[in-house]
């Protein structure tokens, strides 16, 4: 599979349609962990590819703490660029500081989300 056909983010306007705690993913599938290591449950990720504009995936009833869950890309961010920025919204609604992260690849070790 091509860099360019990598599985990225969506930073526009909606909703990105992700698979949250998925079976195995096949090899088309681009995956990432995440693992919310806060005291509050994360209810929402949001991602941005400028830090202005932030769209967020669709994670179900939330991340508990201490869970550590598989994300899988939505074909339909294929033509966004690697570089994305990603933040967590809690429970209470704080946030944690943004990370720039390559998801070019799958990411087998977790995204760790503190607040």
């Amino acid at each position: 599979m091509k860099l360019d056909k990598a599985l990225l983010l969506a930073t526009t306007i909606g909703v990105v349609s992700l698979v949250a705690r998925v079976s195995p993913a096949s090899a088309e599938q681009w995956y990432f962990w995440i693992k919310n290591d806060a005291d509050t449950k994360i209810q929402k990720l949001l991602v941005s590819e400028n830090r202005q504009q932030w769209g967020y995936f669709d994670i179900g009833a939330g991340i508990d703490p201490g869970e550590t869950t598989k994300l899988v890309w939505n074909e339909s961010t294929n033509n966004q660029g690697c570089n994305q920025w990603i933040k967590a919204e809690f429970s209470d609604n704080s946030e944690s500081q943004p990370a720039k992260i390559n998801f070019c690849k799958d990411l087998d070790e977790p995204i760790v989300f503190q607040n």
